[in-house]
Protein backbone atom coordinates (compact mmCIF):
# COMPACT_ATOMS: atom_id res chain seq x y z
CA UNK A 1 0.00 0.00 0.00
CA UNK A 2 0.62 3.66 -0.33
CA UNK A 3 2.31 4.92 3.08
CA UNK A 4 0.04 7.79 4.32
CA UNK A 5 3.13 9.40 6.34
CA UNK A 6 5.06 10.51 2.86
CA UNK A 7 4.57 14.17 3.80
CA UNK A 8 5.85 13.64 7.07
CA UNK A 9 9.66 14.72 7.53
CA UNK A 10 11.92 12.31 9.35
CA UNK A 11 12.56 15.09 12.18
CA UNK A 12 8.82 14.83 13.07
CA UNK A 13 6.54 17.80 13.76
CA UNK A 14 8.18 19.29 16.93
CA UNK A 15 8.46 23.02 17.25
CA UNK A 16 11.16 23.90 19.31
CA UNK A 17 10.94 27.47 20.40
CA UNK A 18 10.21 30.25 23.05
CA UNK A 19 7.24 32.58 23.03
CA UNK A 20 8.87 34.61 24.84
CA UNK A 21 11.29 35.23 22.34
CA UNK A 22 10.35 37.70 19.13
CA UNK A 23 11.44 34.76 16.98
CA UNK A 24 9.87 32.12 18.68
CA UNK A 25 6.62 34.18 18.82
CA UNK A 26 6.28 34.95 15.31
CA UNK A 27 6.26 31.06 14.62
CA UNK A 28 3.49 30.57 17.15
CA UNK A 29 1.57 33.42 15.55
CA UNK A 30 2.83 32.71 12.51
CA UNK A 31 3.22 28.89 12.35
CA UNK A 32 1.21 26.34 9.97
CA UNK A 33 -1.69 25.31 12.25
CA UNK A 34 -1.05 21.22 12.50
CA UNK A 35 -3.02 18.67 10.17
CA UNK A 36 -3.92 15.77 12.21
CA UNK A 37 -2.29 12.00 11.32
CA UNK A 38 -4.40 9.89 9.41
CA UNK A 39 -6.96 7.21 11.18
CA UNK A 40 -5.75 3.73 10.16
CA UNK A 41 -7.33 0.59 11.27
CA UNK A 42 -5.24 -2.24 12.81
CA UNK A 43 -5.13 -4.00 9.21
CA UNK A 44 -3.88 -0.94 7.78
CA UNK A 45 -0.93 -0.52 10.61
CA UNK A 46 -0.13 -3.98 10.25
CA UNK A 47 0.60 -3.18 6.79
CA UNK A 48 3.51 -0.70 7.20
CA UNK A 49 6.94 -0.85 7.44
CA UNK A 50 8.73 -1.03 10.56
CA UNK A 51 10.04 2.49 9.81
CA UNK A 52 6.50 3.76 8.39
CA UNK A 53 4.94 2.73 11.88
CA UNK A 54 7.49 4.64 13.84
CA UNK A 55 7.19 7.26 11.94
CA UNK A 56 2.89 6.95 12.46
CA UNK A 57 3.13 6.56 15.89
CA UNK A 58 5.46 9.54 16.59
CA UNK A 59 2.92 11.81 14.35
CA UNK A 60 0.68 11.02 16.41
CA UNK A 61 2.32 11.31 19.89
CA UNK A 62 3.16 14.93 19.04
CA UNK A 63 -0.61 15.87 17.46
CA UNK A 64 -2.12 14.64 21.01
CA UNK A 65 0.67 16.78 22.69
CA UNK A 66 -0.62 19.83 20.56
CA UNK A 67 -4.32 19.29 20.35
CA UNK A 68 -6.27 22.49 20.45
CA UNK A 69 -7.01 25.10 21.18
CA UNK A 70 -10.38 23.54 22.69
CA UNK A 71 -12.67 26.71 22.09
CA UNK A 72 -14.19 25.98 25.72
CA UNK A 73 -16.72 28.20 26.76
CA UNK A 74 -14.59 29.52 29.66
CA UNK A 75 -11.62 30.38 27.15
CA UNK A 76 -14.44 31.98 24.84
CA UNK A 77 -16.03 34.35 27.50
CA UNK A 78 -12.62 35.56 28.43
CA UNK A 79 -11.63 35.84 24.85
CA UNK A 80 -15.04 38.04 24.67
CA UNK A 81 -13.83 40.03 27.91
CA UNK A 82 -9.86 40.48 26.77
CA UNK A 83 -11.42 42.02 23.26
CA UNK A 84 -13.95 44.57 24.89
CA UNK A 85 -10.77 45.94 27.26
CA UNK A 86 -8.21 45.89 24.25
CA UNK A 87 -10.42 47.05 21.67
CA UNK A 88 -12.04 50.04 23.74
CA UNK A 89 -8.17 50.81 25.10
CA UNK A 90 -8.04 53.47 21.37
CA UNK A 91 -6.46 56.14 24.61
CA UNK A 92 -3.57 58.52 23.31
CA UNK A 93 -0.14 58.50 24.26
CA UNK A 94 -0.77 60.65 27.41
CA UNK A 95 -3.73 58.70 29.02
CA UNK A 96 -3.19 55.26 30.91
CA UNK A 97 -4.57 52.31 29.55
CA UNK A 98 -6.85 50.19 31.63
CA UNK A 99 -4.97 46.45 32.13
CA UNK A 100 -6.53 43.32 32.36
CA UNK A 101 -5.40 40.91 35.30
CA UNK A 102 -6.09 37.16 34.24
CA UNK A 103 -6.11 35.87 37.87
CA UNK A 104 -6.77 32.04 38.18
CA UNK A 105 -6.31 28.33 39.84
CA UNK A 106 -2.84 26.56 38.47
CA UNK A 107 -3.62 24.29 35.51
CA UNK A 108 -7.15 25.70 34.73
CA UNK A 109 -5.24 26.92 30.87
CA UNK A 110 -5.13 30.83 31.86
CA UNK A 111 -1.97 31.41 30.21
CA UNK A 112 -2.86 28.87 27.02
CA UNK A 113 -5.88 30.82 26.55
CA UNK A 114 -4.69 34.36 26.84
CA UNK A 115 -1.34 33.21 24.53
CA UNK A 116 -4.35 32.14 22.02
CA UNK A 117 -5.85 35.47 22.46
CA UNK A 118 -2.58 37.56 21.99
CA UNK A 119 -1.73 34.97 18.64
CA UNK A 120 -5.71 36.32 17.23
CA UNK A 121 -4.99 39.75 18.14
CA UNK A 122 -1.94 39.70 16.31
CA UNK A 123 -3.12 38.20 13.25
CA UNK A 124 -5.82 40.75 12.61
CA UNK A 125 -3.68 43.46 12.98
CA UNK A 126 -1.39 41.82 10.30
CA UNK A 127 -4.35 41.35 8.60
CA UNK A 128 -5.35 45.38 9.03
CA UNK A 129 -2.74 46.99 9.10
CA UNK A 130 -0.03 45.26 7.10
CA UNK A 131 3.28 43.65 8.20
CA UNK A 132 5.24 46.80 8.18
CA UNK A 133 5.03 50.06 9.69
CA UNK A 134 4.79 53.04 7.57
CA UNK A 135 8.56 53.73 8.54
CA UNK A 136 9.40 50.58 7.58
CA UNK A 137 9.30 48.44 10.44
CA UNK A 138 8.26 45.34 11.41
CA UNK A 139 5.09 45.46 12.71
CA UNK A 140 4.78 43.69 16.31
CA UNK A 141 1.48 44.10 17.48
CA UNK A 142 1.78 41.95 20.83
CA UNK A 143 4.96 40.95 22.69
CA UNK A 144 4.43 37.88 25.53
CA UNK A 145 7.05 37.63 28.75
CA UNK A 146 7.22 35.15 31.49
CA UNK A 147 8.70 36.40 35.00
CA UNK A 148 10.62 34.08 37.37
CA UNK A 149 11.13 34.57 40.91
CA UNK A 150 11.59 37.21 42.35
CA UNK A 151 11.80 39.78 39.29
CA UNK A 152 12.31 43.34 39.78
CA UNK A 153 12.09 46.41 37.83
CA UNK A 154 15.23 45.97 36.21
CA UNK A 155 14.93 42.57 35.78
CA UNK A 156 11.69 42.99 34.07
CA UNK A 157 12.36 45.54 31.49
CA UNK A 158 15.28 43.11 30.49
CA UNK A 159 12.63 40.55 29.85
CA UNK A 160 11.30 42.68 27.80
CA UNK A 161 14.24 43.92 25.46
CA UNK A 162 15.23 40.43 25.52
CA UNK A 163 12.09 39.54 23.55
CA UNK A 164 12.63 42.22 21.07
CA UNK A 165 16.12 41.41 20.77
CA UNK A 166 17.49 44.85 22.35
CA UNK A 167 20.85 44.67 24.84
CA UNK A 168 20.19 43.91 28.26
CA UNK A 169 23.08 46.24 28.92
CA UNK A 170 22.30 48.96 31.68
CA UNK A 171 20.14 50.15 34.50
CA UNK A 172 16.05 49.93 35.02
CA UNK A 173 15.79 53.41 33.48
CA UNK A 174 17.96 52.83 30.45
CA UNK A 175 16.32 49.14 29.90
CA UNK A 176 12.94 51.44 29.80
CA UNK A 177 14.03 53.79 27.47
CA UNK A 178 15.04 51.17 24.86
CA UNK A 179 11.59 49.14 24.91
CA UNK A 180 10.04 51.99 24.71
CA UNK A 181 11.47 53.03 21.90
CA UNK A 182 10.84 49.57 20.24
CA UNK A 183 6.85 49.40 21.20
CA UNK A 184 6.88 53.10 19.24
CA UNK A 185 8.59 51.77 16.24
CA UNK A 186 7.03 48.51 16.12
CA UNK A 187 3.67 49.39 16.87
CA UNK A 188 3.19 47.06 19.93
CA UNK A 189 -0.40 47.57 21.29
CA UNK A 190 -0.41 44.74 23.98
CA UNK A 191 2.05 43.36 26.58
CA UNK A 192 1.12 39.84 27.98
CA UNK A 193 2.98 39.21 31.15
CA UNK A 194 2.85 35.81 32.38
CA UNK A 195 3.66 34.99 36.01
CA UNK A 196 3.03 38.22 37.23
CA UNK A 197 2.75 36.90 41.18
CA UNK A 198 6.75 36.42 40.77
CA UNK A 199 7.42 40.50 40.16
CA UNK A 200 8.85 41.37 43.70
CA UNK A 201 8.82 38.38 46.06
CA UNK A 202 5.71 36.80 47.53
CA UNK A 203 7.07 38.04 51.01
CA UNK A 204 7.55 41.84 49.90
CA UNK A 205 4.55 44.48 51.02
CA UNK A 206 1.82 44.74 48.17
CA UNK A 207 2.53 48.35 47.84
CA UNK A 208 5.71 48.01 46.13
CA UNK A 209 4.13 45.56 43.77
CA UNK A 210 1.66 47.92 43.57
CA UNK A 211 4.17 50.84 42.47
CA UNK A 212 6.20 48.01 40.32
CA UNK A 213 2.79 47.88 38.01
CA UNK A 214 2.10 51.14 38.29
CA UNK A 215 5.50 51.91 36.62
CA UNK A 216 4.69 49.27 33.45
CA UNK A 217 1.30 51.30 32.65
CA UNK A 218 3.19 55.07 33.31
CA UNK A 219 6.27 53.99 30.83
CA UNK A 220 4.49 51.81 28.11
CA UNK A 221 1.85 53.00 26.03
CA UNK A 222 0.17 49.39 25.82
CA UNK A 223 -2.96 47.69 27.24
CA UNK A 224 -0.93 45.73 30.09
CA UNK A 225 -2.67 42.04 30.63
CA UNK A 226 -1.32 40.19 34.01
CA UNK A 227 -1.39 36.64 34.00
CA UNK A 228 -0.95 35.02 37.50
CA UNK A 229 -2.39 32.94 40.67
CA UNK A 230 -3.57 34.18 44.00
CA UNK A 231 -2.43 38.22 42.80
CA UNK A 232 -5.91 39.69 43.53
CA UNK A 233 -5.37 37.77 47.63
CA UNK A 234 -2.52 39.84 48.11
CA UNK A 235 -4.88 43.09 48.25
CA UNK A 236 -3.75 44.85 45.26
CA UNK A 237 -7.16 45.30 44.09
CA UNK A 238 -8.68 46.99 47.27
CA UNK A 239 -9.59 50.17 48.58
CA UNK A 240 -8.96 51.56 52.11
CA UNK A 241 -7.87 54.82 53.82
CA UNK A 242 -4.52 54.36 53.99
CA UNK A 243 -2.18 55.63 51.67
CA UNK A 244 -0.69 52.15 50.75
CA UNK A 245 -5.06 50.96 50.32
CA UNK A 246 -5.23 54.15 48.00
CA UNK A 247 -2.11 53.15 45.81
CA UNK A 248 -4.39 50.10 45.64
CA UNK A 249 -7.34 51.85 44.90
CA UNK A 250 -5.91 53.44 41.62
CA UNK A 251 -4.65 50.49 40.50
CA UNK A 252 -7.81 48.45 41.05
CA UNK A 253 -9.24 51.47 39.18
CA UNK A 254 -7.19 50.88 36.05
CA UNK A 255 -7.31 47.13 36.22
CA UNK A 256 -10.43 44.78 35.59
CA UNK A 257 -9.99 41.32 37.41
CA UNK A 258 -10.73 38.47 34.74
CA UNK A 259 -10.56 34.49 35.32
CA UNK A 260 -10.97 31.22 34.27
CA UNK A 261 -12.90 28.42 36.11
CA UNK A 262 -12.86 24.78 36.54
CA UNK A 263 -15.20 22.88 34.48
CA UNK A 264 -18.55 22.49 37.47
CA UNK A 265 -20.86 19.32 37.09
CA UNK A 266 -23.03 20.48 39.92
CA UNK A 267 -25.82 21.12 37.31
CA UNK A 268 -27.19 19.62 34.35
CA UNK A 269 -25.66 22.68 32.25
CA UNK A 270 -22.31 21.97 33.12
CA UNK A 271 -22.51 18.43 32.61
CA UNK A 272 -23.68 19.29 29.32
CA UNK A 273 -20.52 21.56 28.84
CA UNK A 274 -18.27 19.27 30.24
CA UNK A 275 -19.52 16.21 27.91
CA UNK A 276 -19.29 18.67 24.75
CA UNK A 277 -15.75 19.44 25.15
CA UNK A 278 -14.97 15.77 25.73
CA UNK A 279 -16.77 15.13 22.37
CA UNK A 280 -14.42 17.47 20.82
CA UNK A 281 -11.66 16.28 22.34
CA UNK A 282 -12.66 12.63 21.10
CA UNK A 283 -13.25 13.19 17.33
CA UNK A 284 -9.52 14.55 17.63
CA UNK A 285 -7.90 11.71 18.84
CA UNK A 286 -6.29 9.59 16.15
CA UNK A 287 -6.44 5.68 17.93
CA UNK A 288 -7.47 2.66 15.83
CA UNK A 289 -9.98 1.21 18.61
CA UNK A 290 -11.55 4.44 19.53
CA UNK A 291 -15.52 5.01 19.34
CA UNK A 292 -18.02 7.64 19.58
CA UNK A 293 -18.52 7.97 23.43
CA UNK A 294 -15.34 6.41 24.45
CA UNK A 295 -15.02 9.72 26.58
CA UNK A 296 -18.16 11.50 26.98
CA UNK A 297 -20.04 8.58 28.19
CA UNK A 298 -17.68 5.80 29.31
CA UNK A 299 -14.58 7.91 31.26
CA UNK A 300 -16.83 11.07 32.01
CA UNK A 301 -16.76 10.32 35.62
CA UNK A 302 -13.51 9.17 35.60
CA UNK A 303 -11.81 12.35 33.71
CA UNK A 304 -13.68 14.68 36.21
CA UNK A 305 -11.93 13.03 39.08
CA UNK A 306 -8.68 12.32 38.25
CA UNK A 307 -8.30 16.04 36.58
CA UNK A 308 -10.49 18.21 39.66
CA UNK A 309 -12.26 19.91 36.39
CA UNK A 310 -9.02 21.64 35.14
CA UNK A 311 -8.56 21.84 32.12
CA UNK A 312 -5.09 21.60 31.40
CA UNK A 313 -5.26 18.32 34.06
CA UNK A 314 -7.27 16.82 31.97
CA UNK A 315 -5.37 17.61 28.71
CA UNK A 316 -2.33 16.30 30.22
CA UNK A 317 -4.13 12.84 31.38
CA UNK A 318 -5.81 12.37 28.06
CA UNK A 319 -2.45 12.90 26.26
CA UNK A 320 -0.39 10.50 28.54
CA UNK A 321 -3.62 8.05 28.42
CA UNK A 322 -3.10 8.35 24.07
CA UNK A 323 0.63 8.02 24.62
CA UNK A 324 0.65 4.76 26.47
CA UNK A 325 -2.34 3.71 24.42
CA UNK A 326 -0.38 3.52 21.15
CA UNK A 327 3.16 2.25 22.87
CA UNK A 328 1.13 -1.04 24.66
CA UNK A 329 -0.74 -1.24 21.21
CA UNK A 330 -3.87 -1.46 23.55
CA UNK A 331 -5.53 1.49 20.67
CA UNK A 332 -7.90 3.28 22.71
CA UNK A 333 -8.50 4.85 26.48
CA UNK A 334 -10.72 3.27 28.88
CA UNK A 335 -10.54 2.64 33.09
CA UNK A 336 -7.71 0.24 33.24
CA UNK A 337 -5.29 1.99 30.93
CA UNK A 338 -5.67 4.78 32.37
CA UNK A 339 -5.00 3.85 35.99
CA UNK A 340 -1.33 3.13 34.74
CA UNK A 341 -1.08 6.60 33.62
CA UNK A 342 0.49 9.35 36.19
CA UNK A 343 -0.93 12.70 36.51
CA UNK A 344 0.13 16.11 38.40
CA UNK A 345 -0.13 16.06 41.94
CA UNK A 346 -2.77 18.49 42.35
CA UNK A 347 -5.41 16.72 40.69
CA UNK A 348 -4.24 13.60 42.70
CA UNK A 349 -4.85 15.76 45.62
CA UNK A 350 -7.96 16.05 44.80
CA UNK A 351 -8.75 12.90 43.37
CA UNK A 352 -9.88 10.74 45.89
CA UNK A 353 -12.30 13.71 47.59
CA UNK A 354 -14.30 13.48 44.17
CA UNK A 355 -14.20 9.68 43.61
CA UNK A 356 -16.02 9.51 47.04
CA UNK A 357 -18.86 11.74 45.85
CA UNK A 358 -18.92 10.02 42.31
CA UNK A 359 -19.00 6.55 44.11
CA UNK A 360 -21.71 7.52 46.37
CA UNK A 361 -23.83 8.87 43.82
CA UNK A 362 -24.02 12.31 45.14
CA UNK A 363 -22.10 13.72 41.89
CA UNK A 364 -21.85 12.64 38.19
CA UNK A 365 -19.98 13.96 35.02
CA UNK A 366 -23.03 12.90 32.68
CA UNK A 367 -26.15 14.65 31.81
CA UNK A 368 -29.40 13.30 32.49
CA UNK A 369 -30.41 14.25 29.29
CA UNK A 370 -27.40 13.55 27.04
CA UNK A 371 -26.61 16.22 24.20
CA UNK A 372 -26.01 15.83 21.02
CA UNK A 373 -22.64 14.32 20.01
CA UNK A 374 -22.01 17.10 16.73
CA UNK A 375 -19.81 19.21 17.67
CA UNK A 376 -18.59 22.74 15.94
Amino acid sequence: MTSPLTSVLFEGDDRQYSPTRLDGWLEFVDGPDRISPPLLTREQMAELSRQELLRYNDSRHVWHANIGPIKTPQLLQLHEDLYEIVGSNRHDGDKAKPAALVDAYPGIGKSTAVREFGRDFHREQIALRGETTTEGHRRVPVIYIALTGNTQIRGLNAAICRFYRLPTAGDADTLAERAVDAVLSLKTSIFIIDDIHFLASANSNSARLVNQLKFLSNTFPVTLIYVGVGVRERGILSEGRSLTEALHAQFGRRTTALTLRPFQVGDESGRIEFRKVLLTIEKKLVLADKYPGMLADDLADYLLAHSSGHFASLMALINRGCYRAIHSGHERLDAELMNRVKNDAAAEAARLELVAALEAGLLTAKPHRRSSRKTA
